[in-house]
């Protein structure tokens, strides 16, 4: 009997160790799992601040190669321009339309470039306020004193768009423009921007006699539109139109625009 009672006894204590043993397993695997959690969230981190430095490296650099290449150029120009409408207006002539709109687009490409560099040097920028679509008349206008005769015109629930969409239907246009200026000879040009619930489609039409030609620089130009677009979900085609001049038609997804 009393044996019996050593045994049970003994048995007790050994299912007593036995459950601290696991107890203190379970402690410690909790404890090596929190600490494998903790180190892969670290790396993570690392990982991700890694790829931000980058990020903010590559930014700058691009920002230096376009202050380099770029803003001296538009600055000569801008400069070349004023100096001749001075002249023509001291010798008392009216300074060409030509002219005029070299001047003024010089001075928006400045602005633009100063906004572009601004945004690659800074780490978080806020939409500006109002829409860049609101900005086309006046790009319409710079078209017609280019030589064109441009025509806009803006149909559906005009509304505010999410700040990337609004970006690329004006620079659908914008491009469109250039190359019916460059491209389109003596001709006019339609801009019509169509706001439905879920869209905004973008189409520019010129009866011009000749197309654009295919950029020599991919990433430029018909290019560059088309990453632009497709990179939203959006859809292009720009191509001869029937019969003479050239189309350009973008559709765009506007999802929750507000």
């Amino acid at each position: 009997m009393e044996r019996a009672r050593a045994v049970s006894a003994a048995a007790g204590v050994g299912w007593m160790l036995f459950g601290a043993v696991g107890i203190v397993a379970a402690v410690q695997w909790k404890a090596r799992l929190h600490e494998a959690e903790r180190r892969a969230d670290a790396a993570e981190r690392s990982r991700e601040e890694e790829a931000l430095r980058r990020t903010a490296e590559e930014r700058l650099r691009i920002a230096r190669e376009l202050h380099d290449s770029l803003t001296h150029s538009i600055s000569v120009i801008k400069v070349q321009a004023g100096v001749a409408t001075h002249l023509a207006r001291k010798q008392g002539e009216e300074p060409s339309a030509a002219l005029l709109a070299i001047q003024e687009a010089s001075g928006d490409a400045a602005r633009e470039l100063r906004a572009t560099l601004d945004v690659l040097r800074r780490e978080d920028v806020e939409s500006p306020d109002g829409l860049a679509v609101e900005h086309l008349p006046a790009l319409v206008q710079r078209t017609r004193d280019a030589g064109l005769r441009a025509t806009l015109r803006v149909s559906g629930s005009v509304r505010r768009l999410p700040a990337d969409v609004d970006e690329v239907a004006y620079r659908v246009v914008q491009e469109a423009l250039t190359n019916a200026v460059r491209h389109a000879g003596d001709a006019s040009v339609t801009v019509e921007v169509v706001y439905d619930e879920s869209t905004v489609t973008i189409r520019v039409d010129d009866d011009g006699t000749a197309a654009p030609k295919p950029s020599a620089v991919p990433g430029y130009g018909l290019v560059g539109m088309r990453e632009r677009v497709t990179g939203l979900g959006g859809t292009l085609r720009a191509e001869p139109g029937t019969g003479r001049g050239f189309s350009v038609l973008a559709e765009l997804p506007v999802g929750t625009a507000s």
